[in-house]
């Protein structure tokens, strides 16, 4: 299986919007739904991993794929943007990498 780039995830995500007369949803709208989309994120960490279990007739859910649903709105709100991912994480690493580079623990080298 070859990996899947930012650029690829970007086309694979536009392809499918591609087929709908609908397009894109306006920024406001993806906001709202990245929105919804943590909420739900939260909720299934907070059942594995937090102190509120799930009831007992509720189904499993998957941090996995709520993290996956994030990500395809976060990709349509860049895609609605004309914004290139790939370019805005070496952005946001370069950010990282200067910024905050004495700002941790570093671990030390043996």
């Amino acid at each position: 299986m070859e990996n899947l780039t930012l650029k690829g995830m970007q086309k694979d995500v536009d392809d499918y919007i591609s087929q709908f007369k609908e397009g894109y949803f306006q920024p406001l709208t993806l906001i709202a739904r990245l929105t919804e989309e943590l909420g739900e994120l939260s909720r299934e960490v907070n059942h594995t991993y937090g102190e509120k279990p799930k009831k007992k007739d509720e189904a499993e859910g998957s941090i996995a794929l709520e993290l996956g649903d994030l990500m395809f709105v976060i990709t349509c709100m860049a895609n609605s943007l004309g914004i290139d991912l790939e370019e805005a994480h070496k952005a946001v690493m370069h950010k990282f990498n200067t910024r905050d580079a004495n700002r941790w623990t570093r671990i030390e080298e043996e």
